[in-house]
């Protein structure tokens, strides 16, 4: 064995892994606090969940949704979708209707007083995104985007997409 060889295997053998260093553990961290502390907003004045908020401000953005569209569109378990759209029906806030292309699945809607709790809470997480990102300069706020967008892309890549949930 040459001495290369054994330095090689004998720095993997002594590599550590600093967690607060860990990208995928920092943007756990990230997204858990920023989800958490926004949740807050919405918790306390129309008493939602998380899921039931990406449900909500998915089906404010596009209108009409099925679950499936909606688990895919916020990397979410079907199950937990199903769970956040009976809460939400069951408050009047969603309608479904039956697809007809596809007898298996419905499409969801808001209803009146589903867009107008969407539309109460879209001013506020505004602000709160705003709040949050103020700490970096436009220039390094449009640099983190176009930089979450390619390691999202690239993370997308890595996984089928059925073995993809948050």
């Amino acid at each position: 064995m040459t001495a290369s060889g054994s330095n090689a295997r004998q720095k993997n053998a002594e590599a550590t892994l600093v967690l607060e260093e860990f990208l995928p553990y920092r943007l756990n961290v990230l997204a858990s606090l920023t989800s958490n502390a926004l949740a807050q907003i919405y918790a306390e004045r129309f008493g939602l969940s998380i899921p039931a908020w990406r449900v909500v401000a998915t089906l404010g953005q596009y209108d009409e949704r099925t679950a499936r569209d909606i688990a895919a569109h916020g990397v979410m378990h079907k199950s937990t979708v199903s769970r956040a759209v009976s809460a939400l029906e069951q408050r009047g806030l969603i309608r479904r209707r039956p697809n007809e292309g596809d007898r298996r699945e419905e499409w969801l809607a808001l209803t009146e007083e589903g867009r107008r709790i969407y539309d109460s809470i879209v001013p506020e997480a505004l602000g709160f995104e705003s709040r949050v990102m103020s700490v970096l300069t436009p220039q390094e706020q449009a640099l983190l985007g176009a930089l979450v967008d390619r390691l999202t892309t690239r993370a997308r890549a890595m996984v089928p997409e059925e073995d993809i949930q948050p």
